[in-house]
């Protein structure tokens, strides 16, 4: 019989849990405490809990502890890079970022990815497994236990596609909210999609509060076809179909991620095209510099060339942001460290 996984599952679950094993609610309780709260390493550390009973939860459940294999630190701006290992031997990534309002972290939803996206790295070697919602969890957990730090905003935005894995993001975002756990607010939380239409219709009507991020990349099909195999599937009128639907159900708004690439995307004519595109949907664009990898020729857009962009969708009206960069001298970007882990492995 295949082993449960604990901290994976809600209170409410792990009360019916335990009271199958004979222990009384309370228990329940004091076990998520350590797992949620207390963000307890190992089952040894619950000193309240009876050692016949960590014993039969180690015995016969899954326990989720994520493993630091490295952690790369920026020392121009404090970001820290984490690779972490799975019980599994498979290695994925997490990226603590500090800013004036709080610490965020980005974490991984899958162990690489079938997405494509000709700019990224963690779709190079394709989608090893999804990722359980306590894997996810933990990232957050190891991370904050680390530093000592609370973490105030999550963005599932690191190696992955959250809506392709889309049962256990949900359940990680509604576990990461509990008041019973971290108790991080919803709307501290920030889902990124290459662009999932039917899931992303289902994810306006769970209920949640969470900020929708579109990687758009592209003002139109044709160019957003070289860059996004999953716009050969979707055109945008779809996305943003999908995109309004989810607004119109959640009332966030949304963030619609642009990476610049020189000579691809990133001129005036495109950022009108741009202004065009989203004129009529309530968010924001959050402009960001692609970060080059070695196995593709893209180049990041020059200073010159990122401003032009910028000021041209604001005199559209268009709310615009250019992305900070942090933790380029340390592979910040989504499944460079792996990558590079995976390289060394084999080599």
């Amino acid at each position: 019989m295949e082993k449960k996984d604990i901290k994976s599952m809600t209170l409410e679950e792990l009360t019916g849990e335990l009271s199958a094993l004979g222990e009384k609610a309370f228990r329940a309780k004091q076990l998520y405490q350590w797992m949620h709260q207390k963000l307890a390493a190992e089952l040894s550390e619950m000193t309240n809990l009876s050692k016949g009973l960590r014993e039969r939860l180690e015995k016969e459940y899954i326990w989720t502890a994520l493993e630091p294999v490295d952690v790369k630190v920026s020392p121009s701006d404090g970001t820290r890079k984490y690779l972490f290992r799975l019980g599994d031997g498979n290695v994925i990534e997490s990226v603590l970022m500090r800013y004036k309002h709080g610490n965020s972290v980005c974490v991984s939803s899958q162990v690489g990815c079938r997405m494509g996206c000709r700019f990224c790295a963690s779709t190079l070697d394709g989608l090893e497994r999804n990722l359980r919602p306590s894997e996810i969890l933990e990232q957050v957990y190891r991370i904050q236990r680390d530093t000592g730090e609370r973490v105030a905003n999550v963005v599932v935005m690191g190696s992955g596609e959250p809506l392709d894995n889309y049962e256990n993001v949900v359940r990680f975002i509604r576990l990461l909210s509990a008041p019973e756990g971290l108790n991080i607010s919803q709307r501290n939380i920030t889902l990124s999609t290459c662009g999932l239409v039917p899931e992303i219709r289902r994810l306006a009507e769970e209920g949640l509060s969470v900020t929708l991020a579109l990687s758009l990349h592209a003002p139109n099909d044709q160019v957003r076809k070289t860059l996004m195999p999953i716009a050969n599937r979707y055109g945008l009128a779809e996305v943003l179909d999908a995109c309004r639907y989810y607004f119109e159900q959640t009332g966030r708004r949304l963030t619609f991620e642009y990476s610049l690439v020189k000579g691809v995307n990133d001129n005036l004519e495109e950022a009108e095209a741009l202004a065009r595109l989203i004129g009529g949907h309530h968010g924001h664009v959050n402009l960001i510099p692609v970060n080059p990898i070695k196995e593709r020729d893209y180049v990041q857009s020059n200073r010159e060339a990122v401003e032009a962009f910028k000021r041209h969708l604001e005199k559209r009206g268009i709310n615009v942001t250019v992305r900070r960069e942090m933790g380029r001298d340390i592979g910040g970007a989504c499944g460079q460290l792996r990558k590079s882990y995976m390289d060394r492995k084999e080599a």
